[in-house]
């Protein structure tokens, strides 16, 4: 087996739980390669055999056929790895060193037992669907694609914006906000969610819209079917504004009509034996525990 690993810059606590990554994987006889930047980072700090190899792009992780990759962070780092591995296919899974971790689900505690599954192929694939922003200036280039949402936000602490929302063409609201999120089920669980939005589970097939700090009280999220087609228009005192596509952030100007759809690949997740979805949300949200009574 042949797997790749993406990470970012980590403090020194960290240290001793990234050698245990890499010591598990020289253990299961696995062929690594590491992301360049990350490596570099890493030589000085860890024990890494020299039989371990370095990758930069997305064409290397193809044409190398890496089998799985590892993300070392938290949810940040994970919808890094995403930009990377684009519609390769490659399963993906996450080993949490930061703090709520949704999608990188693997503790630090449960490292061992989680690669001897990757080795020994004890996993499921959990198919992620993604949205895809387009504009006429051909906004973030060839990673214009978000797992987690797509916001719109503005620019600074001035007044409100307006959005014009339409879906399919037709007029959906026009919101006085701080900003919007259209969130995937997978994101649903992350910015949306502190906006007072709902829990939307992976295979619904559905986008959310969510208002951030909306003027008009009667104004709440919406869920549709991914099947639609979403287009903003932005007014507002300010001539730009900020819109994002998961980590990725722009600058458009007042007037850029944005369209939103679902779109056309998807991402894998690795699910292993001993997770689901529900026990995620049970231990990241405190489902069931009442802390009164501890």
């Amino acid at each position: 087996m042949k797997i790749g690993v993406y990470g970012r810059q980590f403090n020194n606590t960290v240290i001793p739980y990234v050698q245990q990554v890499f010591d598990c994987l020289v253990t299961c006889g696995v062929e690594v390669v590491i992301y360049h930047d990350f490596y570099d980072f890493l030589k000085d700090k860890l024990f890494l055999p020299k039989t371990f190899n370095a990758f930069e792009t997305h064409d290397e992780l193809v044409s190398g056929k890496v089998d799985v990759m590892i993300s070392l962070g938290g949810d940040g780092t994970m919808l890094d790895t995403v930009a990377l591995v684009k519609d390769s296919g490659i399963p993906m899974i996450g080993i949490n060193f930061g703090r709520l971790g949704f999608l990188a689900s693997i503790n630090k505690e449960g490292i061992k037992s989680a690669i001897e599954g990757l080795v020994n192929r004890d996993f499921t694939l959990d198919v992620r669907r993604l949205l895809k922003v387009e504009t006429s200036s051909g906004l973030f280039g060839d990673l214009n694609f978000a797992l987690n949402d797509f916001t719109i936000m503005k620019r600074d602490t001035s007044a409100m914006i307006l959005i014009h929302c339409y879906l399919n063409g037709e007029f959906l609201n026009s919101y006085w906000a701080d900003g919007l999120i259209v969130a995937t089920p997978t994101g649903s669980t992350a910015y949306s969610l502190s906006c007072g939005g709902p829990i939307v589970f992976p295979q619904s097939g559905n986008f959310v819209i969510t208002p951030v700090s909306p003027h008009n009280l009667n104004v709440r999220p919406v869920i549709l079917s991914d099947e639609n087609e979403l287009t903003f228009e932005i007014e507002g005192r300010s001539p730009k504004y900020l819109v994002s596509c998961d980590s990725r952030t722009e600058v458009i100007n007042a007037g850029t009509q944005l369209r939103l759809k679902r779109a056309d690949f998807d991402i894998n997740l690795v699910r292993l034996s001993n997770q689901t979805y529900l026990s995620t949300l049970r231990n990241k949200l405190l489902w069931g525990i009442d802390t009164r009574n501890y």
